[in-house]
């Protein structure tokens, strides 16, 4: 076994040591290398021969940033690695909440259903819609004042007397409120 002397090397990212082009072509060479019988042994002592082109591939004389740049997720980039700002439109999605915050001060019908429920498995509340939440409606009776707070998650349908505002996500303006239905 051949000993070799220990020789801490430090090399910075994007630096390019000398002769680090031609060591570059020395490495992709390598796989129009012959049998390991080809290569010679290691003369003298301190010298790696062929095992010293092997840990300078330092980079190809460009100066790398140390951290990447922050990147939003689906940020277009451009081929040198700089981020391409854009502005993406928001819209906001068609959710029953959405459609109700559009209807806010309606009288409505709601229906809901109550699993395992023995005294009333189904339920029905007229009121004026109040507020609309992502997992709740406030309604209130017109006739007492009353104000109830409804859950989403027992919600079937709900149905109105009067036409209903609603803008689809993605469309400017509102579609034509009247149709004809035959």
């Amino acid at each position: 076994m051949i000993t070799q002397p220990y020789r801490p090397v430090t090399y910075s990212i994007g630096s390019m040591p000398p002769g680090g082009m031609s060591n570059m072509n020395n490495m992709n060479n390598m796989n129009n290398m012959g049998p390991m019988s080809n290569i010679s042994p290691m003369s003298g002592k301190g010298s790696m021969g062929m095992m010293g082109t092997m840990g300078t591939m330092g980079g190809m004389g460009t100066t790398m940033p140390s951290t990447p740049p922050p990147v939003t997720s689906g940020s277009p980039m451009t081929p040198s690695g700089t981020v391409v700002p854009t502005t993406a439109p928001v819209f906001e999605q068609s959710y029953i909440e959405n459609i109700f915050r559009l209807n806010l001060g309606k009288v409505g019908t709601f229906y809901f259903t109550y699993e395992n429920n023995k005294d009333w498995n189904a339920k029905i509340y007229t009121g004026v819609l109040e507020a609309a939440g992502r997992d709740h409606i406030i309604i209130s009776d017109k006739a007492t004042g009353q104000r109830i707070v409804l859950l989403m998650v027992n919600f079937d349908y709900a149905t109105f007397d009067e036409p209903l505002i609603y803008q689809y996500p993605g469309v400017i303006g509102n579609p034509p409120t009247t149709r004809n239905c035959r």
